[in-house]
């Protein structure tokens, strides 16, 4: 990409806390220059996908570096279940989906806000797949925290996404059942609805922004519907993006710019 300039692009830094069970969590901070200045800036919280052995890297992300040239600083939090840290570090993870990597994350944002780089009262939570989840779960587990979120292609429903698997998944039903929830087990049944967010809708009191491709064979359609509607019906009014040619994840240029045209029209408005 030779028309990437580095003198443009924002400062990316290596970050590592205490969660607050102990155990050493990394991740990264994007900084605009604004907050190099010590101005406090709006954050944007990215929770990455997988979840399970999927992690944040260093290096550049067009991403991270489009908010941060619309001053945003963005804060990516390899909580546990993240690869690359160890097994123990992985399986430290297992069967807290929704738990105590929300935790995680939640630490994280605490962490940043400590060191003065940004507005405790300009946060916004968004990611696609797992990230789309934990942006749900974020309004719902910790919703003074965030302004608003940004669901892309998250799963809203932990039964109907299991149900909903793909063929090329179904030989790996047994693995989902140690890492996720096994909903054949009652207990693990319950707390498997207790951290699928259609079933919390009422605790979703910010702005929330959902986009969706309609032929996506992982997190089918149906689990964004299904949040959308129901929020819908209890007055809750949501912008809802479906593009009818994507899957799990927009791939088409002309869909990426629209979507990061409305995403970041929508986030500068409630981040001001």
């Amino acid at each position: 990409m030779p028309q990437v300039k580095a003198e443009d692009m924002a400062e990316m830094r290596p970050l590592t806390f205490t969660s607050r069970d102990g155990l050493t969590i990394y991740g990264y901070i994007t900084l605009p220059k604004a907050a190099l200045q010590g101005q406090k800036v709006p954050l944007i919280v990215n929770p990455h996908g997988g979840p399970q052995g999927i992690r944040d890297t260093w290096g550049f992300n067009p991403e991270t570096q489009l908010f941060a040239s619309r001053g945003y600083a963005t804060l990516q939090v390899n909580f546990r279940i993240s690869g690359g840290y160890g097994k123990e570090f992985l399986r430290a993870g297992f069967k807290q989906i929704g738990r105590k990597l929300m935790d995680d994350i939640e630490d994280g944002v605490q962490y940043v806000i400590s060191q003065g780089w940004v507005d405790k009262d300009r946060i916004a939570i968004y990611g696609g797949s797992h990230g789309g989840y934990a942006t749900l779960m974020g309004l719902i587990k910790t919703p003074d925290l965030y302004v608003c979120g940004v669901n892309y292609v998250g799963v809203s429903n932990i039964e109907t996404f299991f149900e909903s698997f793909p063929e090329y998944w179904k030989p790996l039903r047994e693995i989902v059942k140690e890492i996720w929830y096994d909903l054949d087990n009652p207990e693990e049944a319950k707390i498997a609805r207790e951290v699928s967010p259609v079933y919390q809708v009422d605790k979703i009191k910010k702005p929330l922004f959902v986009i969706q491709g309609a032929n996506d064979p992982r997190v089918k359609i149906a689990e964004s519907d299904q949040i959308v509607t129901a929020l819908r019906n209890k007055g809750f009014a949501v912008p809802y993006m479906v593009k009818y040619n994507e899957g799990h994840g927009f791939a088409r240029e002309e869909n990426r710019l629209e979507l990061y045209t409305y995403m970041l029209g929508f986030l500068a408005q409630h981040l001001k």
